[in-house]
């Protein structure tokens, strides 16, 4: 089970770093497996808007889009499946290095110049593989970094195997009162809001007895 350690931190006053708290919880019987950082640094990956998806004339899989990043408009060969016109993506700048090691550059694709890239989560290192780019929330404003846009905060998560006998722990708010425990945390419990409805059931729901003798 995926873990995230700034997601325990909202349930509890976490006084450990991620990594002693993993080696701390697999000693109190919770095999903590592996322990990822996830680092949310590329500065030069902005948000973006596709204004135009073309045909590339010369390759059937490869479209040419227009992309605006505020005050600039890119020309971007994108060979990804789901691109579409008005969608907000990550687009890589010529200069930027992805988290795999690709440096970005103005290149020419199939006789079409490519100013950029539009990524997918897997190129930003976000997910172990894509089907296609990364399709972000509408109305984000445009040429921001993205982890600035987005939000997104560096974090670590943890890869837990949970035993069959302890299925209190199959989720953020199980383990965070395991670690509450270790640390001498009272663990915050989120209190859910419970809205009645003034509306009756038989308003809108209907039975009826066909069989009434069976």
């Amino acid at each position: 089970m995926k873990v995230s350690y700034n997601w325990l931190k909202e349930y509890i006053p976490v006084s450990m770093e991620a990594r002693q708290l993993a080696d701390r919880l697999s000693l109190t019987g919770l095999e903590v497996e592996e322990v990822v950082e996830r680092r949310f640094d590329f500065p030069e990956v902005v948000v973006g808007r596709v204004l135009a998806v073309d045909k590339h004339p010369e390759a059937d899989k490869l479209s040419i889009c227009a992309v605006t990043i505020g005050e600039d408009e890119l020309s971007i060969v994108c060979g990804a499946p789901n691109v579409a016109r008005n969608q907000y993506v990550p687009v890589a700048l010529a200069g930027a290095t992805l988290p795999n090691g690709l440096k970005i550059k103005k290149t020419r694709i199939r006789g079409a110049e490519s100013e950029g890239m539009i990524c997918s989560e897997a190129e930003l290192g976000l997910a172990d593989a894509s089907e296609g780019i990364w399709v972000l929330p509408e109305n984000l404003p445009l040429g921001v970094p993205l982890e600035k846009a987005m939000e997104l905060e560096n974090d670590f998560i943890f890869d837990i195997a949970v035993t069959p006998n302890r299925p209190d722990c199959l989720s953020h708010l199980g383990i965070a009162r395991e670690a509450g425990a270790i640390m001498g945390h009272h663990i915050d419990k989120p209190q859910p809001v419970i809205k009645e409805s003034r509306q009756r059931t038989d308003s809108f729901i209907k039975i009826t007895i066909e069989d009434t003798t069976g």
